[in-house]
């Protein structure tokens, strides 16, 4: 008999984002992204961080002040590097893992670039704006999105 438990697909991309997250270098926020193709093959990650070239030594991390002076007009979101990141594969009708629901902007790179599903681990942010507005244009264009559920496992990533 084969063992019963073993990560559900779910679990195991939902892990992969975590891993991800783990990499990013904000002392406040850390969100990973994996993004897979409809037969569950890993197409790319992303972690939220400063653009390629830009050093994170030298980069603000700052979350209030003066907004030159932040890193909200400076870092890229772990959906947007992951979409990026991707090499130039088609990613119609991948799903994107996420460890934080993703911003209007992000959502406007998820709907250009073809992916059809949304699952995500947080929605701390559900009542701003952005978010919002993300969940305004999922539904027009048809993108589904649903929030992780842990069904009998526990994820736990330290290293």
């Amino acid at each position: 008999m084969k063992r019963e438990d073993y990560l559900s697909w779910d679990e195991y991309f939902m892990g992969i984002a975590l891993l991800a997250a783990k990499r990013s270098k904000d002392p406040g926020t850390q969100v990973g992204a994996c993004i897979v193709s409809p037969d569950n093959k890993i197409l790319t990650m992303g972690y939220n961080g400063m653009p390629t070239g830009c050093h994170d030594d030298n980069m603000p991390w700052e979350r209030e002040g003066d907004p030159l002076e932040t890193k909200y007009l400076y870092v890229c979101h772990a959906e947007f590097n992951a979409i990026l990141n991707n090499g130039g594969r088609s990613l119609k009708g991948a799903t994107l893992y996420a460890t934080l629901f993703p911003c209007n902007e992000c959502a406007k790179a998820i709907i250009q670039s073809g992916i059809q599903k949304v699952i995500y681990m947080e929605d701390k942010y559900a009542d701003t704006d952005a978010v919002i507005a993300s969940k305004r244009m999922f539904d027009m264009v048809g993108i589904t999105y649903e929030a992780y559920e842990v069904k009998h496992k526990k994820i736990v990533i330290e290293l």
